[in-house]
């Protein structure tokens, strides 16, 4: 778990400590070949680091399709943060027409945290439907359970495991001898579903995995292991961190309610969490606003735009020169990030609606 304030000097000692690649213009001119277009969060350097992201590309350009595999361990609501990742992969399965296979570990937090097995169970419900609700492709979209297809994956897990050794999992993880022996087995599960697929078509195709950065040791190991097996390394794409509310260098926690906005949160919480808790990049008065401008780098609803919330180049450079010019204030641009939580927040609860009629078609 990254624990540092979150800074580019962070990133960039991340990318030197996991020996990770940078995305740069090659690996973008790359993508756009096949998408024509190129996502907002790649542009904007949200997406930033990557491992085998070419070798992917040269595959596909082959004809050997990779799928996406990304997943979430179900203990509660989904914040917005958690969407970051997954609205990239809706973009990267619509442009390739690539299946997506979503594991759903709902065993992680029973054995991590104090967390039973019947809570899992609601929240894999829950956070289904929000991820339907997001849009991705019914007929080219798996969600995996690992309990309830333990029948599928125990045995893949086991050929994983043989291969990873207790010092292994203790370096990487941290992991000391009060640990459970369910945590210390929990990686070889989820390192299942970036070579079933290729057990199940009964050739070998390679997988592409975005995530947050703070993922990588675990396909670390999946990457070192894979390959002993005859299947490919895991290719992956490593996204930043949406800072939290309380200031642009903070994480966003599940445990602090009033760092985050929740898909469950209402019109009148989205607005005290953000009108009391998003931390500012403005000046003391107004005036002294008008004069010297406010500081987006620092502004927190400015970096939320940034993140996620305004996908339009065009404008979130004009709202960034307003507000560093000083004519936008705090509060209109609090305003306006408020405005467009809550739009986002209606539609998503439609379309989750919608989803619960067709939520067991996407279960594999």
């Amino acid at each position: 778990e990254v624990k540092e304030e979150l800074t580019d000097s962070l990133y960039k000692k991340l990318v030197k400590e996991f020996g990770i690649k940078p995305i740069d213009q090659e690996v973008i001119e790359r993508i756009k070949k096949h998408t024509k277009e190129i996502h907002f969060m790649l542009r904007r350097k949200i997406f930033f680091a990557h491992r085998d992201l070419l070798w992917l590309l040269d595959e596909y350009e082959k004809g050997n399709r990779f799928f996406l595999y990304t997943g979430r361990a179900p203990d509660g609501p989904i914040h917005i943060g958690h969407l970051v990742p997954w609205i990239f992969t809706k973009w990267l399965q619509e442009k390739f027409n690539v299946e997506l296979w979503f594991q759903f570990p709902d065993e992680e937090k029973f054995l991590f945290k104090q967390v039973s097995f019947d809570e899992t169970k609601k929240w894999t419900r829950e956070n289904m439907l929000d991820v339907i609700a997001l849009g991705f492709k019914e007929n080219k979209t798996h969600f995996l359970v690992d309990t309830k297809h333990a029948n599928l994956m125990y045995k893949e897990a086991c050929k994983v495991a043989k291969h990873i050794t207790f010092s292994t999992v203790k370096a990487v993880f941290g992991f000391t001898n009060e640990a459970n022996i369910g945590m210390i087995f929990y990686t070889a599960m989820q390192a299942v579903p970036a070579f079933l697929p290729s057990i199940l078509k009964n050739k070998n195709m390679p997988c592409l995995i975005p995530l947050g950065v703070d993922q990588d040791p675990h396909f670390r190991i999946a990457r070192d292991v894979l390959p002993k097996l005859g299947f490919y390394k895991p290719a992956l794409i490593h996204a930043k961190f949406m800072p939290g509310l309380k200031g642009t260098k903070t994480k966003m926690s599940s445990s602090d309610v009033n760092s985050t906005i929740w898909l469950t949160d209402s019109d009148e919480e989205v607005r005290r969490k953000i009108i009391k808790h998003a931390f500012s990049g403005g000046r003391g008065s107004l005036e002294e606003h008008k004069k010297l401008g406010g500081i987006p780098a620092i502004d927190v609803s400015y970096q939320w735009l940034y993140y996620l919330f305004e996908p339009d180049d065009k404008k979130i450079r004009e709202i960034y020169e307003s507000y560093k010019s000083g004519a936008l204030s705090t509060i209109e641009l609090k305003e306006y990030l408020i405005k467009k939580i809550i739009t986002f927040l209606h539609q998503h609860r439609k379309k989750r609606k919608k989803a619960e009629k067709k939520l067991n078609k996407f279960i594999f």
